[in-house]
């Protein structure tokens, strides 16, 4: 698990897509590093507007900041609590609104980037937040190939050669998804969410043993691949010894009619795990296929293993409440028996 390091020159190409954002002043705060190495304590906020008492590595203008710091053509370093040059990386002004002297006078001496945006301040102080969260939010690598099974983003796990990449490439073959291969990288965006990006390196690329490496957007076309999916489901892969096939296949299979409860913490989300025995003969797509329908129904609060038993409960049910109310047979009288005797 780490943090991603930007700097500001990175984080400005990233945001400009969204924002449209003008670098204005403080050109030299390119290669600065927007994330710092201070403890949580000690580290500023991310964003906010710019004001006496709070840091901020990104702070904002808005208009009535910029009319605040336009009353003096240099900017009074003792009406801050806090060191401004020490605690900012990036300043931007909103609404297209001219910058400040002050504040250009100060981006130039402390190499602070400056930069304009033609978004509102509310609009421009969401968005800005949303995206930075994602670009410097915790990121884990996990070995595997991220798939989108029936809408569904699955993480295939497994040891070396157990065959993630063959029945990847299967799956494509029916229809689904490549997201990432080898090395997807998964991120934290929300409580209890997690998304898989695919490093723009390996975009579109699955390697398959004996034949290489192969590009699945030409041989498949675009609609097969994509670059980033919400992880629901770890799918792991455990291969099942030959010498004694059914005692190996029951230990990982477990109870035939237990509740899967197997997970994965993943940055701090716990992922439902479902594990699969790899064998020879078996169709490990359509196994994939099923394990992913039977936690879409999981995830909407349907269980078969519930309804099953809950089906043998209320037949035992039943038939023990039919058992009650059918009468005993009556045994003969000694009268009766007597005349059967006589006769």
């Amino acid at each position: 698990m780490s943090y991603r390091q930007l700097t500001v020159g990175e984080a400005v190409q990233a945001l400009n897509k969204d924002l449209d954002l003008t670098w204005t002043a403080g050109h030299a705060a390119h290669s600065r590093m927007l994330t710092r190495d201070a403890g949580p304590v000690d580290r500023p906020r991310l964003l906010g507007p710019l004001n006496f008492n709070s840091p901020n590595r990104i702070q904002l203008l808005g208009a009535a900041e910029v009319r605040l710091f336009s009353e003096a053509s240099v900017l009074d370093a003792s009406r801050f609590e806090y060191s401004l040059p020490n605690t900012c990386d990036v300043i931007v002004v909103s609404n297209s609104l001219q910058a400040p002297e002050s504040i250009i006078e100060l981006a130039e001496r402390e190499n602070i980037a400056l930069l304009s945006s033609a978004a509102d301040y509310s609009q421009l102080h969401s968005r800005m937040r949303f995206l930075l969260t994602q670009l410097l939010a915790e990121r884990e690598i996990i070995h595997g190939v991220m798939m989108d099974v029936h809408g569904t983003g699955v993480l295939i796990t497994g040891d070396a050669s157990v065959g993630k990449s063959e029945l990847a490439l299967e799956l494509i073959s029916r229809g689904h998804i490549l997201v990432a291969d080898d090395a997807p990288e998964f991120t934290r965006i929300a409580p209890g969410t997690l998304e898989c990006q695919c490093p723009p390196l390996l975009q579109d690329f699955l390697e398959v043993r004996g034949l290489g490496v192969l590009n699945i957007a030409l041989m498949y076309g675009d609609a097969h691949t994509r670059s980033r999916k919400i992880l629901r489901c770890i799918v792991h892969l455990k291969p099942v010894s030959g010498e004694d096939f059914n005692k190996d296949l029951a230990a990982i299979a477990g109870d035939r009619i237990s509740e899967p409860s197997g997970t994965r913490v993943v940055l701090g989300v716990k992922v439902p795990k479902r594990t699969i025995p790899v064998a020879p003969g078996r169709n490990m797509a359509v196994l994939v296929e099923a394990a992913i329908r039977d936690q879409i129904l999981r995830a909407g609060g349907y269980s078969a293993s519930r309804d099953l038993v809950s089906k043998q409960e209320r037949a035992l049910a039943i038939a023990a409440h039919q058992s009650k109310r059918r009468p005993s047979p009556r045994p003969k009288s000694g009268t009766d028996v007597s005349t059967d005797t006589e006769n």
